[in-house]
């Protein structure tokens, strides 16, 4: 009996890994969680993305597109997430050759071979995998595949307020006034910040974001304020804001520049060097703590400390995971953030996505595990060359065919900059010795 090849998630990449299936004439299934394509992408869908047009879309996806009389938006113009939905992923998951094999509402909670734990088996190439779906009244449904492609990214599974990579003390009794992620501050979560006390902690782009975002709303509510906490200290800031009017990537220099600006004129307090260790309750509101210092109370959190992948769900497949950035063992180098940003990262496909478990890859946003130095144009090359794998074109799959532009392209909200170096501005602020000991 033949099976199809799973793709899990109806986002870009997931998409684009449709669209090359589709092209090649193999059966496929695309399982999303969320109730249209693109669902994750639209949690941050006011948000501009640093990419036009041009770096957003996959060619095959184009290609598909194209013959059925789509249009594509003006190539330097830039979109929101919203935009990269409504123009691109829905019309393209509504094509005939694509709509019919997507799976809406069916959220994958485990992966596995059919019959086969991970221990068991020594050759397990030709076991069918099995994908154990919940739909969104509980009931569970098992499907069956010949591949499995993980293309769930990663917006859904934050890390966490705490600094060492855990939720801080305290943090899960008070997440109904955390915020992870990038909130709508101008539009459906206007009342949940106007002229409350913010905190914003992370030092990347959707922390710049969010805090350009309530200073906007501060202009109409001007009771609000913010504090924004970030881990570096002073001496190695400078990398936060970006390379300004030197930046390759135009709308990225821009965030940087203006980010930099309210900074130097004290319109947002900064505080550096900060590791949250314990968050918890006062009649004054919610007071952070390193351990040895708090911060002033505030009344809302928002948590923009960068994104990790859901392993959860693969705990039965044997996969070759980096122990540091929890990526693909053969990609990590390529991707550590500590050695590149977005434009430095190398094309790479099905060679360096490779795990022990035959036919199953991790690709787009979730293959970089930690890193945030993810680039669309890398995860589109990722779904083709992996595609052409599993078709059984190697040659193809081996080629390269992506030339990737020397702008150091980010896509999407991101966890860190990764950017180019700016002088250090910064205003800083007294912290008081904690009140409370911590556990």
């Amino acid at each position: 009996m033949s099976f199809p090849i799973a793709i899990i998630g109806a986002g870009p990449v997931g998409l684009a890994a449709a669209a090359h299936l589709a092209e090649r004439g193999a059966s496929f299934v695309v399982v999303e969680a969320g109730a249209q394509a693109g669902a994750a992408v639209l949690r941050w869908g006011h948000v501009q993305m640093f990419t036009p047009w041009r770096y957003c879309v996959d060619q095959a996806a184009v290609r598909l597109l194209a013959a059925a009389g789509w249009q594509m938006p003006p190539a330097d113009a830039f979109p929101t997430g919203a935009e990269l939905v409504d123009q691109y992923l829905v019309p393209l998951a509504s094509l005939p050759a694509i709509a019919p094999h997507i799976r809406y509402r069916q959220r994958v909670v485990a992966v596995a071979r059919r019959g086969h734990d991970r221990q068991r088996g020594r050759d397990r190439q030709g076991i069918p995998f099995q994908l154990t779906l919940v739909d969104d009244e509980g009931r569970e449904s098992l499907l069956l595949a010949r591949a499995v492609i993980d293309a769930s990214g990663t917006y859904l599974s934050p890390n966490p307020l705490g600094a060492a990579g855990v939720p801080a003390i305290g943090e899960r009794q008070v997440t109904d006034r955390l915020f992870y992620g990038i909130p709508d501050v101008l539009g459906r979560d206007r009342a949940r910040y106007a002229n409350r006390r913010v905190l914003v902690a992370g030092s990347g782009h959707s922390a710049f974001n969010t805090i350009l975002d309530l200073v906007q709303l501060r202009t109409t509510a001007p009771a609000t304020s913010m504090m924004w906490v970030v881990r570096r200290d002073t001496a190695t800031l400078d990398r936060i804001f970006g390379g300004g009017a030197a930046d390759a990537l135009a709308e990225r220099g821009r965030l940087g520049m203006r980010m930099r600006e309210l900074v130097k004129a004290g319109q947002v307090t900064l505080v550096t060097g900060w590791h949250t260790e314990q968050v918890y309750h006062t009649a004054d509101g919610l007071v952070v703590s390193d351990g040895q210092r708090a911060l002033p109370p505030v009344d809302e959190i928002v948590v923009c400390t960068g994104l990790r992948p859901d392993l959860s769900f693969l705990r039965e497949l044997r996969l070759a995971l980096d122990p540091v950035v929890e990526a693909p063992a053969a990609l990590a180098p390529l991707i550590d953030p500590n050695l590149h940003s977005c434009g430095t990262v190398p094309p790479h496909g099905v060679d360096e996505l490779r795990h022990p478990e035959p036919d199953f890859y991790l690709i787009g946003m979730k293959s970089y595990g930690r890193a945030p130095t993810f680039l669309l144009l890398t995860g589109y090359e990722q779904a083709r060359s992996v595609t052409a794998a599993l078709c059984g074109d190697w040659a193809a799959a081996r080629r390269v065919e992506l030339e990737l532009p020397e702008t150091g392209v980010c896509s999407g909200p991101q966890g860190d900059s990764g950017s180019c170096c700016l002088p250090n501005l910064v205003t800083t602020i007294e912290l008081t010795p904690s009140s409370r000991s911590c556990c």
